[in-house]
C-alpha cells in the first residue's frame, strides 16, 4: 500500500510555512506522497475572507508544480458542503484501495478535534501526523490516540497574517512561493 499524506486546508493563500511542513513530513516520515486537499469551506471557520475555490486551487497548484512528491486534490469541491474530513477520507479510501491515507494536521487542530464530525472514526481508522503549532502542550498531544507528534519546526506564519499584510500594501514575496506570489499580484488578491 502506498502511504499517502493528506494535508487539508483552505490554503488562503498557501505559503512557505505550508510547504516547509509538507516537505518535513515527506522527509521525516514514511509517507510516499502528499496531497494538498483544498477545502471549499471549513465548517469551523468564517467564509468572509475566502478566495473562490478555483483561485485557491490555482495558487496551490502553482506552489507545488515543480515538486513531484506533491499533488493537489479538489475532491472536496465535488462533495456536499460544508465538507467534513471523515466523508472525504471515506470517499478517498473507497476510490483508492491501494493507498493508506494519513491525516496531516497542526496541533492546534487537536484542541477542537472532538467537535469534528465522527472524530472517533477518524481516530480509530486513520493515523494522524501532527506538527507543532503554538498553544497546545506536548502532554495534551500525547494523550491523543493514533497520533504521531512530528518534531517539525514551529511555523508561526499564517495565511491571515499574509492576507492582512497584502491588504496594507506590504511586499510579501518571501512569504509565498514565487509563482503563487506572482499570481496573487496579477489578480490583485487580498488587496483593499
Amino acid at each position: 500500500m502506498t502511504k499517502t499524506g493528506l494535508f487539508f486546508g483552505s490554503f488562503n493563500p498557501i505559503h512557505i510555512g505550508h510547504l516547509a511542513i509538507a516537505s518535513y513530513m515527506m522527509e521525516f516520515s514514511d509517507l510516499r506522497e502528499l496531497w494538498f486537499v483544498v477545502s471549499p469551506q471549513n465548517p469551523l471557520k468564517e467564509k468572509k475572507t475566502l478566495l473562490a475555490d478555483y483561485d485557491r486551487l490555482e495558487l496551490t497548484q502553482r506552489a507545488i508544480e515543480d515538486d513531484d512528491r506533491f499533488d493537489v486534490s479538489d475532491i472536496e469541491f465535488r462533495m456536499p458542503r460544508p465538507s467534513y474530513t471523515i466523508d472525504t477520507l471515506t470517499y478517498l479510501s473507497e476510490k483508492h484501495p491501494s493507498r493508506e491515507f494519513v491525516l496531516i494536521m497542526g496541533s492546534d487542530g487537536l484542541k477542537h478535534f472532538h467537535r469534528w464530525k465522527n472524530a472517533d472514526l477518524i481516530e480509530q481508522h486513520y493515523h494522524r501526523l501532527v506538527y507543532p503549532r503554538p498553544g497546545l502542550s506536548r502532554e495534551m498531544i500525547e494523550k491523543q490516540k493514533n497520533v504521531t507528534l512530528m518534531n517539525a519546526p514551529l511555523m508561526e506564519i499564517s495565511s491571515s497574517f499574509i492576507r492582512q499584510a497584502i491588504s496594507e500594501g506590504k511586499d510579501m514575496r518571501h512569504f509565498l512561493p514565487p509563482k503563487t506570489y506572482t499570481y496573487i499580484r496579477e489578480m490583485h488578491f487580498y488587496e483593499q
